[in-house]
């Protein structure tokens, strides 16, 4: 007996004035972190931050990790999807390249890069969901940078690499400017240098 295919309702459509007040909601969580962090973050701050009220932030965003994790989202939704002009490019250095455009989303704000670390692990039901869709996104992202034909153990050992880079850099251990290096390296065994 088969199950009925799982369809994800469409996100909520926002009017302008909503649509506005969620951006106000998500500029104002970058300024707060700057200042506060993650820890000190809190949806009441951020909405007073952002001249909202306290309930109407939460009507849009159930916690500051499912808040910072829209961010993390709007900012890599908003990154143009990567093109290549044919395959004169090897796929390894086309990974690179899209781990630099992945890098530089919170390379420059180290408060949300270390609050993405924690925020994306969170097991809220918004957070899980958000999490879905970035994972889905950088897929396609790897899909792209490898090309036709590619191999589905290969597209996996650069998700995990992406992923285990990215907490590393999020944690310290690792700078964000070297996350294209260290995963085009990873490419570069799976894939070979220039196949």
């Amino acid at each position: 007996m088969s199950s009925p295919a799982v369809v994800e309702p469409p996100r909520r459509r926002l009017s302008e004035k909503q649509a506005h007040t969620v951006h106000r909601l998500t500029a104002a969580t970058v300024r707060e972190l700057r200042r506060s962090g993650y820890d000190g973050l809190t949806v009441r701050n951020v909405a007073r931050r952002a001249g909202v009220a306290p309930a109407t932030a939460y009507t849009y965003f159930a916690s500051k990790d499912h808040l910072i994790t829209e961010v993390f989202w709007r900012r890599l939704h908003a990154l143009p999807p990567p093109t290549f002009n044919g395959r004169a490019t090897a796929p390894a250095a086309r990974v690179r390249r899209v781990v630099a455009d992945l890098a530089r989303l919170v390379a420059e704000e180290p408060a949300l890069a270390a609050a993405c670390t924690t925020a994306m692990v969170a097991t809220d039901p918004d957070v899980k969901h958000l999490r879905e869709r970035i994972g889905g996104d950088i897929r396609r992202r790897l899909v792209t940078a490898l090309g036709p034909g590619h191999d589905e153990a290969v597209l996996r050992a650069l998700e995990l690499a992406l992923s285990g880079a990215m907490l590393q850099a999020g944690t310290g251990h690792l700078s964000y400017d070297d996350l294209p290096d260290e995963v085009g390296g990873v490419a570069e065994l799976v894939v070979g240098r220039g196949r």
